[in-house]
């Protein structure tokens, strides 16, 4: 057995408090009438007591507040099955920053469109919880779930592909750190769909992510994907501390790194997470596709959720307290006087 409210079973002392002055008020009474009457007067004056009576009628009325503090308590006993209705969004968005995504097949930049997408979805979600995870060869939250999405955007004008020093570009770590932020969630935040949105041109160079992706799906999380680039491809500038173009990125040979955009493994991960794939080819290229999806994931009645939950079992006692409270006045306390002539 728990209590819902455990702090209110200290109230069960007023049953004996109430029990201990009335005894003792009775017996001062008592005291005081005797002193001013004799015992015969007494009896001619009142009416006679019936002991039983009066014992029972206290017997219930201390009963029956009894139960009611216990029923207010909220006793918690057995339990039950209830069923919770999943309905809203908490979305994950996965933005790729690694050195790939300053290339400018996409203008101004791959990483720039990206960041301009996502922030007209942000204005249109209405109430849905939404953060940002930025990964390269490593994956970090950059920020958590959260309605604030001014904050967001905070965060979203942050990221750059300098921000994480690790190269290369490693899918698991992102998967893997979506997987975490859902199952963080506190239970009454986990009616709402889960919806990871991955950024990228494409490239990686985990050995495999199917493990850590099933992972993901079972846990009920639809992922989409967008790709974006372009498979002819374009160099990766590299700029100074100012801002100023100094060259673009070269292999160990010397020669210029061309990065292309890569889309079977984006279209795999969309397939098996129950999502869309989308591409961004171009800089007038849009998801307004995703935005569409969104909106019926808010709109779907997902299968209700089941768990056990601890009975409460207040209206037993509260109804008993009732019952006794009542029955304590229906009692008679004092004998049918017969009168005499």
């Amino acid at each position: 057995m728990i209590w819902e409210h455990p702090n209110l079973l200290v109230l069960l002392v007023l049953p004996v408090l109430f029990g201990v002055l009335s005894f003792y008020f009775g017996k001062m009474r008592s005291r005081q009438l005797r002193s001013f009457f004799s015992e015969e007067m007494l009896r001619r004056l009142s009416n006679p007591v019936w002991n039983r009576g009066r014992t029972a009628r206290t017997i219930l009325m201390y009963l029956g507040v009894t139960l009611l503090v216990i029923g207010a308590a909220g006793p918690k006993i057995g339990s039950e099955i209830r069923e919770v209705k999943r309905e809203g969004v908490d979305l994950l968005i996965a933005l790729d920053v690694s050195r790939s995504m300053q290339a400018q097949d996409i203008r101004p930049s791959r990483l720039d469109k990206a960041k301009f997408e996502i922030s007209s979805l942000i204005d249109r979600l209405q109430g849905d919880r939404v953060g940002l995870i930025l990964f390269t060869n490593t994956a970090f939250l950059q920020c958590p779930l959260t309605t604030d999405y001014s904050a967001f955007r905070m965060y979203l004008d942050l990221a750059a592909t300098d921000q994480l020093p690790f190269p290369g570009t490693d899918f698991n770590a992102p998967l893997q750190l979506a997987r975490d932020t859902f199952r963080s969630r506190p239970r009454q935040e986990q009616q709402a769909a889960q919806v990871l949105l991955f950024i990228s041109d494409g490239e990686d160079h985990s050995p495999s992510i199917d493990f850590t992706l099933n992972q993901l799906v079972n846990d009920g999380v639809f992922v989409y994907t967008v790709g974006i680039g372009t498979e002819t491809g374009a160099t990766i500038p590299i700029r100074d501390r100012t801002g100023q173009l100094a060259g673009n990125h070269r292999d160990r040979d010397g020669r210029e790194v061309i990065t292309r955009l890569e889309p079977q493994l984006l279209r795999q991960m969309a397939q098996t997470g129950r999502g869309m794939y989308y591409e961004i080819r171009r800089g007038a290229d849009r998801i307004d596709g995703f935005t569409a999806q969104l909106v019926d994931l808010e709109r779907r009645e997902f299968a209700t959720e089941q768990f056990s939950d601890y009975a409460n079992r207040y209206q037993w006692p509260t109804a008993a307290g009732l019952l006794f409270i009542l029955a304590s006045f229906v009692i008679p306390v004092y004998r049918p006087v017969k009168i005499t002539r």
